[in-house]
């Protein structure tokens, strides 16, 4: 019989939903040291607590994250709360000895999330940041494509991550749902919550980012607050860009914003080489579009690859060849190999010292928006990421 693993979740949001059915549906399709037990989750509001717990499976709850952490009968602690909590309850929860996985970005700067990576690594317990587009098969299929050379030598990656769910100028800031656009709370706008999964994939992909110069624009500048009431000034960025320079020599455009009309959530990456070049799609995200120049037939052009087959990526644990996974799959897959990882007493990467490396990234994004001058990323903590 398999070790039980006890699970203790804190919040029951959109990310709550997403990682707990990773927790049921992992050991259900891949073989995993583990048998994970959905024990606790934690959240303020003891009535809505109560009704995701029944929901879900989870044994009991919590409202008050300590209580959780404190707990003798948790061994891994999930943190899917807003940003503000992360950085209390992951170093509460590494110096009691538990396991950690948590919700990106890792802190609201990088000066938050330093102290965090000290603490899951002094204590030296197993840990990953839930940057899911790693998870990908298309996504992760190129990763093998770039590594194994077949794009020679990169030229550019550029990555695009658009929505418009805050146009409105009669939308609050602030509170349960409405978080994301109260700065305290989440640190950035666009940049914490967007560009960084576009550059946790781009630091994966294609290795360290050493400089950049950014713009930024907070087009409404107030809002009413949902906790005080009051209209109050707007401390987030609703739009954010910037170029970069990888430390391979490559260039870099990214772009994220909440005010592209028509787009929920549009992130597409491209990357070209001097052999070849690849373009992914989030609402696409089974196909890899696919140009090798080397291909000099009369049917040469961009080939769109689906990756369904039992030689791709995770999809031998799925469905026959043709048919296609989904967003949800991606947190199963990171879930799946955190357990593998965790039995060996190992991080699995994004480990908390690779999400450092985004949080690096972004604060030079933001401090370069402020200065007009291009800045330097701190480099110390990128090797993982690579």
């Amino acid at each position: 019989m398999k070790q039980t693993l006890n699970i203790g979740l804190v919040g029951y949001g959109f990310m709550g939903r997403t990682h707990s059915n990773a927790f049921r549906q992992a050991p259900r399709f891949f073989d995993v040291p583990y048998e994970p037990v959905l024990k606790a989750v934690c959240a303020r509001n003891a009535d809505r607590v109560t009704s995701f717990a029944s929901n879900w499976g989870y044994e009991s709850i919590e409202t008050d994250w300590r209580a959780l952490v404190d707990r003798k009968d948790i061994d891994l602690i999930d943190i899917a709360s807003p940003n503000d909590t992360h950085a209390d309850i992951a170093s509460a929860a590494a110096r009691g000895g538990k396991m950690v996985m948590c919700e990106k970005p890792l802190g609201r700067n990088a000066g938050e999330a330093e102290k965090m990576v000290t603490a899951v690594e002094s204590a030296r317990v197993p840990n990953s940041v839930w940057y899911n587009y790693r998870r990908v098969p298309a996504v992760t299929l190129l990763k093998h494509l770039i590594d194994e050379g077949r794009l020679g030598r990169i030229f550019h990656y550029r990555a695009q991550f658009l929505q418009d769910w805050t146009i409105s100028k009669d939308l609050p800031q602030g509170g349960e749902g409405l978080w994301r656009l109260d700065a305290a709370v989440a640190g950035s706008g666009v940049t914490g919550d967007l560009l960084a999964h576009c550059i946790d994939t781009a630091l994966w992909l294609n290795g360290s980012i050493a400089d950049v110069t950014a713009t930024t624009e907070t087009f409404i500048k107030e809002r009413k607050h949902t906790l005080t009431g009051r209209v109050e000034p707007v401390g987030i960025d609703d739009a954010s860009a910037f170029l970069g320079r990888f430390q391979n020599g490559s260039l870099a455009l990214f772009e994220a914003t909440r005010y592209a009309r028509g787009h929920k959530a549009l992130y597409t990456l491209e990357i070209n080489g001097e052999h070849a070049s690849a373009h992914w799609d989030l609402h696409d995200l089974h196909r890899l579009q696919w140009f090798d120049h080397r291909d000099e037939g009369q049917l040469r052009g961009w080939r769109s690859v689906h990756i369904t087959d039992g030689d791709h990526p995770y999809m031998k644990h799925w469905w026959v060849p043709g048919l296609q996974i989904g967003y949800e799959h991606t947190f199963i897959h990171q879930f799946a190999e955190f357990l593998q990882a965790a039995a060996q007493g190992k991080a699995l990467a994004p480990t908390f010292r690779d999400a450092l490396a985004t949080d690096y990234v972004t604060d030079a994004v933001l401090k370069s928006a402020k200065s007009g001058r291009w800045e330097s990323v701190a480099m110390a903590q990128q090797a993982g990421a690579a």
